[in-house]
Formats: C-alpha cells, structure tokens, sequence
C-alpha cells in the first residue's frame, strides 16, 4: 500500500513539474505553423476577426481546443498550444466560443464589421491536467505594453485537415463536456460571463 501512495506522489510531482516548468512552448500538434506575412490577420471587407492567443507557458504540455458554437453545434476554430495564436475569421453580429481542455468554459462576442478582436486562452490547473477559460481583451487594453507582449509573445498557427480530423474523432467528448460545462457558466451571473463588446475590435 506505501508503495502505491510512493508511485502516485511521484506521478503527481512529475505532472506538476511538468505544468508548471517555465520557459517552454507547447508542442503544436495536428496545427501548422505560419510565418507572420502567411497569415490573415485583418477580416476581408464586412467582415470581423477573433485572434486566440496563449502567451501563458502554464500547462504547457497540454493543448486547448477553441470552437465557435453554431446552432448548438462545436465548430473548431483551432487547437492553442501555448505560445500560439489563430485568427479566426467570421460574420458580425453575436457569437457563442467555447475553449476546451480538462473541462470546457465559454465566452460571447458582438462584432462589428470590418474589425479585429483578440482574446486570451487563460490556463489554470484542473484536477488531472490543464483547464482553460477565455479572456475578452477590451478597448482598454489594445494600446497597453502588457498586449504588445503578449502578441509578441505567440507565433501564428492554423488549421489543417489533420485539426478537423482530430476533432471529428473527438467530436463526442467535446459535446459531453459542452453540455456538462454550459450549465454551470450559466448559472453565473451576466457579469461574471466574460464577453467582447463592439468597441473593442480595432
């Protein structure tokens, strides 16, 4: 029985370690990375854009999922290792994204045409690997020295057939923890529901 606890101790440093060792990106896997002049980083015209970025190293073996929920449905906007960001390009108006890890949480947006929003994938640790949350960066924040750093901070990826495929494969865990998930960021008030406003698109 001391023997047991002894391997589950060591397991468990061995994770933390491995979480929260400093320094180190994450692995992009089943993404392509992208030099900055490859990718589209201003919405066509009527358009807006959300970037996703990760600047935090915390859980860096861990990678997070982010989709866009449509008619109930997760459609996978991109796979954030850390240190990456994506651009994901879409129609004003309202939306519903939902960033999956250990657990899922959400956030909503109402973008305007013709502008670009950003957004933080937040780690933080989960009972057996990293949980995510997404953070609305606000008009306040854009001209900050802290969101230079953080865009600087993340090299660009984007999606490929093997992002889909990954997540077609893993479409029913993703659906589990969508519905698991949705109630409980309900159940938070309005306020405490992180969200992008119009005026923080640039």
């Amino acid at each position: 029985m001391l023997a047991q606890r002894e391997k589950i101790s060591a397991c468990l440093t061995l994770f933390l370690i491995v979480l929260l060792l400093p320094g180190c990106a994450g692995t992009v896997k089943n993404m392509r990375s992208v030099s900055p002049e490859q990718i589209i980083s201003v919405p066509e015209e009527g358009k807006s854009m959300v970037v996703f970025m990760r600047p935090s190293t915390l859980g860096f073996a861990i990678q997070s999922s982010v989709f866009e929920i449509q008619k109930d449905s997760p459609s996978l906007v991109g796979i954030v290792a850390a240190k990456t960001k994506v651009a994901y390009q879409l129609e004003p108006g309202e939306h519903l994204f939902m960033v999956v890890g250990e657990s899922a949480d959400f956030m909503t947006a109402e973008l305007e045409a013709n502008r670009t929003y950003y957004a933080l994938v937040t780690p933080r640790m989960g009972a057996w690997k990293a949980r995510f949350s997404l953070k609305p960066i606000h008009a306040t924040q854009l001209g900050s020295s802290q969101f230079t750093e953080w865009i600087e901070a993340c090299d660009w990826v984007e999606k490929t057939a093997a992002s889909e495929n990954w997540a077609n494969e893993n479409m029913v865990s993703i659906q589990q923890k969508q519905k698991k998930y949705w109630e409980t960021w309900m159940s938070k008030d309005a306020s405490e529901r992180p969200k992008l406003l119009p005026p923080d698109g640039k």
